[in-house]
């Protein structure tokens, strides 16, 4: 049964008046959804009561369940997710001054296997549907009592661009006016980069801010940390940045995680500025790694994190030092998932 969150405005208009209804009442159908947070067709009170048997009939109105929440220090939680079939899924919940920004995860598990990330060590089980991607998004908003959730990255797990159609087609949801209106240029879409979704994204005429992973300059080292770069290569991946930034006239953010022993030298800033120098429109995101036992994976030590972005910019790179959020309730991605899924298969 198609579950009814995997419509947009029109699609649920069209349905509706194909029943013989009034075309209005598709918006009180959304209204319910997405600003009253109704998980019933029977909590719809103002629908006619032969509505809401037949929407009852021919659609679903799934939510996940919520199994596990942590709060950390920061104010920031975390919260496993368990869906209709089982598979679990991670959404996290960050606060900061005048904004509160949901991070949430579009595929079950991750075929990437990026070498700082615990996603991909339980493997790729599936792409999420648009509904349940949009269901992260109202579990977060219910969980926000007296905060309102401003801002979306698409950056928990999963690679959205690898979920391209689904991933868009919430994003409609998400920003029309009719579902959560979350305005599109408060949306980020983060890839590792997969250079036919960037340039996709480039045609469909959203004004989403788009993340691309880089973590590393040269090819061999990026290669090892990220093993997607051994398909979509640096020089073919920031000729496409390039030309998306041409196409968009919209500014690219690279993420850069630093990993202690791995990508955090001198050298490392060097090779950076080199291959970014002939961007128009960019700016880079310092961020120390979420220590990961299992991986082997830490930050390196304060000095040399300032030491690294102070070289990017002296060289004109506008290079921004992001605070890890989450460390002591584990809030990277997969983290949680990997946990609990240990603790019940042991």
């Amino acid at each position: 049964m198609q579950d009814i969150k995997e419509l947009t405005p029109e699609e649920l208009e069209k349905v509706i008046v194909g029943w013989g209804v009034p075309r209005f009442h598709a918006r009180q159908i959304y209204a319910w959804i997405y600003q009253k947070g109704a998980s019933a067709f029977s909590e719809m009170s103002n629908l006619p009561l032969s509505l809401r048997i037949k929407l009852e009939k021919e659609f679903s109105l799934s939510r996940p369940e919520v199994i596990k929440a942590m709060q950390s220090r920061d104010s920031t939680e975390k919260l496993l997710l368990k869906l209709t079939d089982n598979n679990l899924i991670e959404a996290v919940i960050i606060p900061a001054q005048r904004r509160v920004t949901g991070c949430i995860s579009t595929q079950a598990g991750c075929k990437f296997k990026c070498s700082f990330c615990a996603s991909g060590t339980q493997g790729f089980k599936r792409n999420l549907t648009s509904a349940e991607i949009i269901e992260e998004v109202l579990c977060i908003k219910e969980r926000l009592k007296n905060a309102k959730l401003t801002h979306l990255v698409f950056m928990g797990t999963g690679e959205p661009l690898d979920n391209y159609d689904n991933v868009l087609k919430a994003i409609r949801v998400i920003n029309s006016p009719e579902g959560l209106h979350i305005g599109s240029r408060r949306i980020t879409i983060s890839t590792c980069g997969i250079i036919p979704g960037i340039r996709k994204l480039s045609e469909e005429g959203l004004q989403v801010e788009l993340s691309v992973s880089l973590h590393a300059a040269r090819d061999e080292l990026r290669s090892r940390i990220l093993p997607v770069n051994k398909k979509y290569p640096l020089k073919d991946l920031l000729a496409t940045c390039k030309e998306y930034i041409e196409r968009t006239n919209r500014q690219i953010t690279f993420e850069y995680i630093l990993i202690a022993g791995v990508n955090s030298t001198l050298q490392d800033a060097a090779d950076l500025v080199r291959i970014l120098k002939g961007l128009r429109l960019c700016k880079v995101n310092l961020i120390p790694v979420n220590p990961v036992e299992e991986l082997g994976v830490y930050p390196p030590k304060k000095l040399e994190i300032l030491f690294f972005r102070d070289a990017l910019l002296k060289q004109g790179i506008n290079a921004i030092l992001r605070k890890s959020r989450g460390e002591d309730i584990e809030a990277a991605c997969g983290q949680l998932r990997l946990r609990h899924e240990k603790v019940h298969s042991s």
